[in-house]
């Protein structure tokens, strides 16, 4: 895929009953898909959580692609690539402990969407003749969103495997608005979220602020990848 037609803002869909800061819930997890996609989000993510049964995965996945499909825009399912296959999604993102990248684009329909998860020049490289089309590069700075995550690799790190690989490359881990433009500076195609639109306070202005930081213009008609996934 063209690294132009791919989103530069992925924002991820947080299934988490509780932050690790707080008892209290979290805000619904399609609202703030909802929110995210009226400011101009052009890609959402949908990362169910282990607690998360296959059935209430596609649930959940069924809604957000509907939503997606409101807003003409891509619809990805992190991990579970059945799950994306029953939903006729756009396509997948894949990490480290999940089906490789390779064996993914066996089964996924010709053009599917695939992330691939990496955080070093070999690895990226290695990503990229497997067939990934974009690569998920973090965790960047630190994050509580996910447990078990290596050291950050910090913009040195993301400037290396952007370097290393002509592939777009979204940045994860740690991010917010101000963060987002540098990793755009180091090289960056974009970046991936959860806390900075599923923990604001408001989801929507909190998307434009990241669309603004990483020259995504929410007024342009998105670029719909046509032909890929289910649709």
């Amino acid at each position: 895929m063209n690294a132009t037609r791919l989103p530069r803002l992925h924002v991820i869909t947080d299934t988490r009953r509780v932050t690790p800061e707080s008892t209290a819930p979290l805000h619904d997890p399609l609202a703030v898909v909802t929110a995210a996609l009226a400011a101009g989000a052009r890609l959402v993510q949908i990362r169910p959580e282990d607690h998360y049964s296959d059935r209430a995965a596609f649930d959940l996945a069924v809604a957000v692609r509907t939503l997606c499909e409101a807003y003409d825009a891509v619809c990805l399912v992190n991990d579970r690539v059945h799950i994306a296959q029953a939903i006729g999604a756009h396509g997948v993102h894949l990490g480290a402990e999940d089906l490789p990248v390779d064996a993914a684009r066996r089964i996924l329909p010709a053009g599917a969407v695939i992330g691939g998860t990496c955080r070093e020049p070999e690895g990226a490289r290695a990503a990229r003749r497997a067939g990934a089309t974009y690569l998920g590069v973090g965790p960047v700075w630190g994050t509580a969103t996910k447990t078990g995550l290596p050291q950050p690799i910090g913009l040195d790190g993301l400037a290396a495997v952007c370097e290393a690989v002509d592939l777009p490359v979204i940045a994860i881990g740690g991010i917010d608005a101000e963060r987002a433009a540098r990793c755009r500076e180091a090289g960056a195609h974009g970046v991936a979220v959860v806390g900075a639109v599923a923990a604001a306070a408001d989801p929507k202005r909190a998307t434009a602020e990241l669309l603004a930081a990483v020259g995504e213009d929410p007024h342009e008609p998105p670029e719909a990848l046509r032909g890929t996934g289910g649709h």
